[in-house]
């Protein structure tokens, strides 16, 4: 594997390093299986790091071309990422069950643990590209194979289909 995955050595991190990371082929598989996507033609993050203590802070964007399976096909559509990323990389929590769970709270969202020696740059820009994703891509064709197997529109389906199929019932003459 290149260098996309290799963990950063937290004691080599000066403050404010900038990185340009770049998933070679290979990577860019293993991440395209784990995402579940077609294909996964590029990949790359730019980003900064800042230290305050025991937490780094990674700021950049992360790019990506990909193609999606249609939910309703199969199909191939295409993704093209150009987002922005905030991460927070804290110390594992201490103490306690390693399986307990930990709650985060809503400022905490963008928060990866690291275990106080390095961090897992790559595994955590392919967690961002994840949720950049469309989580329910769809082709030219969706709706007439969606409408085929006989899937409702949010139209048809909704509550104000109901009322407006109860409506026109109470209107109609015995």
């Amino acid at each position: 594997m290149s260098d996309f995955f290799d963990p950063v050595r937290i004691n080599a991190i000066r403050d404010g390093d900038h990185l340009h990371l770049v998933a070679d082929e290979e990577d860019r598989a293993a991440i395209a299986k784990r995402l579940r996507l077609l294909s996964l033609d590029r990949l790359e993050a730019q980003l900064t790091l800042t230290l305050d203590g025991a937490t780094i802070t990674a700021r950049g964007r992360v790019m990506a071309e990909a193609d999606q399976a249609c939910i309703a096909t199969g199909d191939p559509v295409a993704a093209s990422i150009d987002e922005p990323f905030d991460l927070r990389f804290v110390p594992s929590p201490s103490g306690g069950d390693a399986d307990e769970e930990v709650e985060l709270g809503g400022e905490d969202l963008d928060t990866v643990f690291h275990d106080g020696a390095t961090l897992a740059l790559g595994d955590a820009i392919a967690d961002t590209l994840s949720l950049a994703l469309d989580p329910y891509p769809r082709s030219a064709g969706a709706d007439a194979a969606l409408k085929e197997a006989g899937v409702l529109t949010e139209e048809e389906a909704g509550p104000f289909s109901a009322l407006a199929a109860l409506k026109e019932k109470m209107q109609k003459p015995d």
